[in-house]
């Protein structure tokens, strides 16, 4: 069975998100964050996303350019500390941002990815983290249920790639990533190169490419990749 090409140009790939789609995008911090990706979908246009990424980048990077750009009406995310611009639409009302404990968006993110309902945690019970959720008895304690994340759409950044999608990638860049490409109906991965068919290892490979939908080849790294770029 001869496997499916999955190359494609980053706007062709990105045309497919629209409004008021829910987008994961890869990354914490710099590392593993799409940001030629992120570009495309700021010149797409497309509007009221909602947005879930560990963190909202530094102003001036990342998805702070969809920030911006109005694009993002609501945000999934574990803190906004270091961009002073996604503090100001929160307070202000411009955005709305649900906060996450760290380890919570993941196993939220990779219950989507499984298949799951949710998860039971105890972490954040009588807290702002707790408003809203349902709490049940598990074994005499209490549990907050989180419930499973998933998106219309994925971003992704990955080291390298094969044409049908498997994905490797490079150090902590994995960070979110490996459980964002499992939990959306749409993957689309950027890689800095792409290979052959059989030059990736079976053991290099993090994400398997039924998982992606498609991929497509970064040029030259912009600036904003500056603290990756080796």
């Amino acid at each position: 069975m001869k496997l499916p090409n999955k190359e494609t140009t980053i706007e062709a790939a990105i045309a497919q998100i629209k409004d008021g789609d829910t987008v994961m995008i890869g990354g914490f911090g710099v590392p593993g964050t799409p940001m030629t990706l992120i570009h495309a979908l700021l010149a797409h246009g497309a509007r009221d996303l909602t947005v879930v990424k560990n963190d909202a980048n530094e102003p001036g990077m990342g998805i702070d350019h969809l920030l911006q750009s109005g694009q993002v009406a609501r945000l999934i995310t574990t803190h906004l500390g270091l961009n002073t611009h996604a503090i100001e639409l929160m307070n202000s009302g411009k955005i709305a941002v649900e906060f996450n404990a760290q380890g919570i968006l993941a196993e939220r993110i990779r219950a989507g990815g499984s298949g799951l309902g949710g998860v039971l945690s105890d972490i954040g019970i009588g807290t702002e983290l707790a408003e809203g959720k349902q709490i049940v008895e598990v074994a005499g304690k209490p549990h907050l249920v989180e419930p499973a994340l998933r998106a219309n759409v994925a971003l992704i950044h990955a080291d390298r790639a094969d044409g049908f999608g498997n994905l490797a990638y490079r150090a902590t860049a994995q960070n979110f990533n490996p459980l964002m490409a499992m939990a959306a109906d749409c993957v689309i991965a950027e890689a800095e190169q792409i290979v052959p068919l059989g030059d990736l290892s079976a053991n290099d490979v993090h994400t398997t490419g039924v998982f992606v939908d498609h991929v497509a080849a970064l040029g030259t790294l912009s600036k904003e990749y500056a603290v990756v770029q080796r």
